[in-house]
């Protein structure tokens, strides 16, 4: 399809605003052709305006309209074939193999949020019937959920398609008859007006209320906030950094009516190595970690950026290892010029604290224009921990610091001291894990996800699959923005009491 770098506002394309923006090949750091229009304040109270207005004919919708709906946009995401990912490559540098397979994850989405959109089964319908007892009248109480409102997302950078116009948070919103306005990434302008074609032609050609979704462009702090601070937006799904996250976030909550900002920002994902399974299987250990930092060029939000073990002999081949097979990972290009920016400034903070050293980094000469990062290993003592306690903030992309601890009990005393983060991983043997029972529950009130002898990148997208964390990972540990569960987020608890059976909605009905 042709891409004009307009928006899409309630099925009309619309491109008043004079300030524009491109989009940049990471490889070559040149812009790529067609000029996208930043939002409007006018347009995007238009299409909020638009969701607001349509919002309960659309909460009217049976489940099988929806699943038909939602089944409509995975398949026309898979009949777009190479295009679209052309198109996601250019702009992102991600190889055509993981967008092919990133592209899978999406279209899977729709067709799992289609069949909950048919089954109804999100409504989690209960019923205490009442009746008489021996002192008094007891009433006839029944609750479902139903769609919380108008629903802003903002996509991730590093998902053009799961996380993203079609992403996990789009469908699922639909998936409970909720209207979703999209603010759309900077970084694959392109992409989205592709994905945003496709849902809005979807809609049309169902003869659904077209206010029932809009994709704006936007490049700017202003525009960001306004979809936050809008009055008619019910519930906002944000992923991105801590700091643009915690802005809106407190946007959210200093409105007159506070909504839910639903907020997937930073995490480091520490890493606990357990005695036992060190003397093992270390050179094993430390090819999967390897790989896990390295993998999509350390660009996800679950890179297991700090290490913890045992100081000794173990730990040394450990380390060594993980330095060869840092040396071996060739530098690959990042999302896209400001990422990679970032990520050199982080490693420069990294290595400018006393008492860190660099283990090893790629042994590659790397192209700054083509804005290639190179895996970076770092390694030092648990003290250092104590008199730099920012050591371990995310760097976001292929680094990772490993801490030689002295004792079991300095490994508790890191894992006390943590903030929130996504997730954990442990490597041990089950002996280990036995032993150290009291480090499990620890994390439980530190991480939304314990991984045992595994890794924490490559999240299998399930119905118990919880991706989420105590702040500052985001903003509400009890929800999770991947999996079936991720529906929650946009639903909302309605009881009824004493209605006649025939004016019940159907679910709640005997």
């Amino acid at each position: 399809m042709e891409i004009t770098g307009e928006h899409f506002i309630a099925g009309e394309r619309s491109s008043i605003g004079d300030a524009t923006f491109t989009g940049i090949n990471p490889a070559t750091s040149q812009p790529l052709p067609v000029e996208f229009h930043d939002a409007t304040l006018a347009e995007i109270d238009s299409a909020i305006t638009a969701a607001d207005e349509d919002f309960e004919t659309l909460q009217k919708l049976d489940g099988k309209t929806l699943a038909a709906l939602l089944e409509t946009i995975g398949n026309r995401i898979e009949e777009a074939g190479d295009a679209l990912l052309e198109r996601a490559h250019l702009e992102t540098a991600l190889p055509m193999a993981r967008l092919k397979a990133e592209r899978g994850r999406c279209i899977n989405g729709c067709r799992i949020f289609a069949e909950i959109a048919r089954t109804q089964s999100w409504r989690l319908p209960r019923i205490d019937a009442g009746g008489a007892s021996s002192t008094r009248k007891v009433p006839d109480v029944r609750t479902m959920l139903v769609g919380i409102g108008p629903v802003v997302v903002f996509g991730a950078s590093n998902f053009p398609l799961a996380i993203s116009v079609a992403g996990t948070d789009t469908i699922c919103a639909l998936a409970t008859g909720c209207p979703v306005i999209v603010k759309a990434h900077p970084a694959h302008p392109g992409t989205c007006e592709i994905l945003a074609s496709i849902i809005s032609s979807s809609i049309a050609d169902a003869g659904l209320p077209r206010g029932m979704f809009s994709m704006l462009q936007s490049n700017s702090i202003e525009s960001s906030q306004a979809f936050v601070e809008h009055p008619s937006v019910s519930a906002v799904a944000f992923t991105g950094s801590t700091k643009g996250g915690r802005a809106l976030f407190d946007i959210a909550n200093s409105r007159t009516n506070p909504i839910p900002f639903y907020g997937e920002m930073g995490s480091s994902n520490p890493v606990f190595l357990l005695p036992g399974a060190l003397a093992e299987q270390s050179e094993s250990i430390a090819k999967g970690y390897i790989r896990s930092v390295n993998m999509g060029v350390g660009q996800f939000c679950t890179n297991p950026a700090v290490v913890l073990g045992m100081e000794g002999d173990d730990l040394e081949s450990f380390i060594k290892v993980a330095g060869d097979q840092a040396s071996e990972a060739e530098p690959k290009t990042m999302l896209h010029p400001g990422i990679y920016t970032a990520f050199e400034s982080g490693r420069q903070e990294i290595e400018s604290i006393d008492g860190i050293s660099k283990v090893a980094q790629s042994d590659f000469e790397t192209n700054p224009v083509a804005n290639e990062a190179v895996c970076a290993i770092y390694a030092s003592e648990f003290s250092v921990l104590d008199e730099n306690p920012h050591a371990i903030e995310e760097v976001f992309g292929p680094t990772s610091t490993i801490y030689r601890c002295q004792s079991i009990e300095q490994m508790m005393k890191f894992a006390r001291g943590l903030d929130g983060h996504l997730t954990a991983t442990i490597h041990g043997t089950e002996q280990d894990l036995l032993d150290n029972q009291d480090l499990v529950t620890i994390l439980q009130q530190k991480v939304g996800r314990i991984i045992f002898n595994g890794w924490p990148t490559g999240i299998e997208v399930c119905n118990a699959m919880h991706h989420g964390g105590p702040y500052p990972a985001t903003t509400h540990s009890y929800f999770t923005s991947i999996g079936h569960q991720s529906i929650f987020r946009f639903a909302k608890p309605i009881c009824f009491q004493d209605f006649p059976e025939s004016a019940l909605p159907e679910i709640l009905r005997r």
